[in-house]
């Protein structure tokens, strides 16, 4: 079996290489479409991938091909400005003027572009050894890599060989529907901009396009718009940016009497509230810096163009857009809230790649910013004192001493997990992402949520006396995670809530994402908000609320119904938000709640009443376990202690459950196949 399997893919892998090989400049439409299709099933059987060949493949590697010869071209193009073409006869330099030609013809995106072989016609010329001969734009300008087809076999200088792209894309007789769908598409193809340089123009083009495409596309075909080489290319630009500055930047922008700053809270994926902000206070400039505190992802269905789109402004203006970390910026919470599956649904294949880079930012963020030495944002809030931090959780039912931290601590941090810890010295990277302010005074752990802390007013106090600060701008709680709360705070319908006002000054919460969550059960119909910060006085802000602005309708990337809650049901003890839910918290019918503590043995992702099914429609759906009347092994022996027996009764009663559940489906089943059979045998009967 194995040496036949290893024939196969020999097999294919000659296919692989014959058609790489070949030159598309005489094939029709639909020769071009079996070649590609040939390919890349070829392709599928020697990288042993299971995934059925679609055309969205076919048109992949189309557009891939063309963004290759884009690039090269521009390379080729740079090459011929620098060359002296000193006595050239005048074959030759017609030759070099119409390698010119093609060269921006393809990076002009013209309807019929020529496809040549550029180290043809330099051999030709004669100057192949000028900086050419061994240049990778030679080899990228052949396209004859395995990753396209469409490789210039021959010098195509005649206008009756060129080659029409617009064709290439009509396929399967379906050219009417191609032009609707694919061909704007590809007007709005985004590409990295030459030598690394990007530019206010090329920025303002990204939100253009992305907007549009947000309105016209569908997930799968993000791809093609936004290919993995510019993400690839963008986020290691910002990396590299974001890896130098410190956990909390400071933001001097005292003594310039025009400037301000723009302070945004959560976003959520919610894209066309960030195009409406910057519509209408205006883009980043040198007179006017935005600083952002976290969650631009999850919950909504844009987090990817969200974050592309600020980490483009912070790569041409890296001092006047600073981007800190939220809590939604990591692992668990993108793989639980959405944006992992945003990323698959954009990206198929190629989604764990891109899925990746983005965490690999995430984890260079910065925790917190101090502006003009007076004004404190971060996304959580407060933190204890790095020489109070646990080396290990605390025992269930035991306190430890929590101290106020202090900045100098917080840059002592390492920021560079990509999921926050609960213990150790680095606990305060949770603490600034996940904390909460109260009316109670003190600072205390939050066991709730398991991460964070609770501070109160007199904590507010004691940071913003202890660094001559008279303001705090945090964000993390939405209308949800405020309502139905017994805490006097603000309930955020607003976008924004003065939570404590002191004699040294006050503490804000900030939320951006109006009419949220776009995915749930239940709008809060709130206003999002944003704070503007003014020369002379950048401690007294003004808020500005916007309503939701209109959206298009998609399908969710989360699964609502086991991720958001009712908030007047919440015990206002807990006072966490859905965010911050564990599974063990949120899944449960009424009155099968368990009273005791999961996490106290160690078990922070607990089994739950509810189970995903087929739908019977290719989809899934959510299904409430039912109760069992008879339960196995229980009642449990009196020596087992707490919460260990309470633990143990859960886990048998939901057993039992799912064992009930299972043994009544597979009886419907079989009353239901018996019922088709019946019928069956009485239709052949009467036949």
């Amino acid at each position: 079996m194995d040496h036949q399997k290893e024939r196969i893919k020999n097999g294919c892998q000659k296919i692989l290489e014959g058609i790489n090989s070949m030159s598309l400049a005489n094939l029709d439409d639909q020769q071009v479409h079996s070649l590609v299709m040939m390919r890349e099933i070829a392709r599928g059987v020697v990288d042993d991938r299971d995934r059925k060949v679609t055309r969205s493949d076919v048109i992949t590697a189309l557009r891939y091909s063309i963004e290759k010869m884009v690039c090269a071209s521009r390379d080729i193009i740079q090459i011929l400005s620098r060359m002296s073409f000193e006595g050239l006869d005048d074959q030759r330099m017609h030759l070099v003027t119409r390698m010119k030609e093609i060269a921006h013809g393809v990076v002009d995106k013209q309807p019929r572009v020529a496809i040549a072989r550029p180290n043809l016609l330099a051999e030709e010329v004669g100057f192949v050894d000028e900086g050419m001969q061994d240049s990778p734009v030679v080899e990228s300008a052949k396209i004859c890599n395995g990753d396209a087809l469409i490789d210039g076999a021959q010098s195509m200088t005649n206008e009756d060989e060129m080659l029409d792209v617009e064709h290439v894309l009509r396929f399967e007789n379906e050219i009417d529907e191609i032009q609707e769908s694919l061909l704007p598409c590809f007007e709005q193809f985004l590409m990295w901009p030459p030598n690394d340089c990007v530019t206010i123009e090329w920025v303002q083009d990204v939100m253009v396009i992305l907007e549009q495409a947000s309105q016209k596309m569908l997930p799968s075909e993000f791809c093609h718009v936004v290919p993995t080489l510019l993400v690839d290319k963008l986020t290691g630009a910002a990396c590299s940016i974001l890896c130098k500055e410190p956990n909390c930047v400071e933001i001097n922008c005292q003594g310039e009497e025009d400037s301000r700053v723009i302070v945004v809270g959560d976003i959520h994926g919610q894209f066309h509230d960030l195009m409406f902000l910057f519509k209408h206070e205006g883009v980043p400039s040198e007179n006017q810096i935005y600083v952002f505190n976290g969650n631009y992802v999850d919950k909504g269905a844009w987090g990817i163009e969200v974050f592309l789109v600020l980490l483009a402004w912070k790569v041409l203006m890296p001092h006047r857009v600073f981007l800190l970390r939220g809590n939604h910026e990591s692992r668990y919470c993108t793989a639980r809230y959405g944006f992992k599956k945003e990323v698959w649904a954009k990206y198929g294949d190629q989604g764990d790649d891109v899925y990746n880079k983005f965490l690999e930012c995430f984890k260079e963020l910065p925790l917190a910013s101090v502006i003009a030495n007076c004004v404190y944002t971060t996304h959580g809030g407060l933190f204890r004192s790095i020489h109070a931090a646990p080396s290990q959780r605390p025992k269930r039912n035991k306190t430890h001493r929590v101290d106020l931290g202090s900045l100098a601590e917080l840059f002592k941090v390492k920021r560079s997990c990509v999921d926050c810890p609960y213990e150790g010295p680095n606990i305060l990277l949770s603490d600034v992402l996940w904390s909460r302010p109260s009316n109670r005074y003190g600072l205390r752990d939050n066991t709730g949520q398991k991460l964070g802390l609770w501070w109160g007013p007199d904590c507010t106090e004691e940071f913003l006396k202890h660094h001559n600060l008279k303001l705090i701008i945090r964000s993390h709680d939405g209308p949800d995670s405020r309502a139905g709360k017994d805490n006097d705070l603000g309930n955020m319908l607003r976008g924004y809530s003065i939570d404590h006002d002191g004699e040294s000054g006050k503490l804000c919460t900030l939320f951006s994402a109006s009419d949220y969550p776009q995915f749930g059960k239940r709008r809060c119909n709130n206003k999002g908000a944003y704070a503007v910060l003014k020369f002379p006085d950048f401690a007294s802000p003004s808020f500005h609320s916007f309503k939701g602005t209109e959206r298009p309708m998609v399908d969710p990337y989360v699964d609502f119904g086991a991720n958001n809650i009712d908030s007047s049901k919440l015990d206002s003890s807990q006072s966490a938000s859905t965010s911050t839910l564990s599974a063990s918290e949120r899944f449960y019918p009424e009155g099968r709640r368990p009273e005791f503590d999961f996490g106290a043995l160690g078990i922070y992702n607990a089994p739950c009443w509810s189970v995903e099914l087929p739908d019977g429609s290719g989809g899934t759906q959510v299904v409430e376990v039912p109760r069992a009347s008879l339960v196995e092994g229980l009642p449990l022996p009196p020596n087992i202690q707490e919460p260990h027996k309470a633990a143990y009764e859960y886990l048998f009663e939901l057993v039992a459950g799912l064992k009930h559940m299972i043994v009544t489906r597979e009886t419907e089943n079989r009353a239901r196949v018996s019922a088709l059979k019946s019928r069956a045998r009485k239709r052949k009967g009467q036949a």
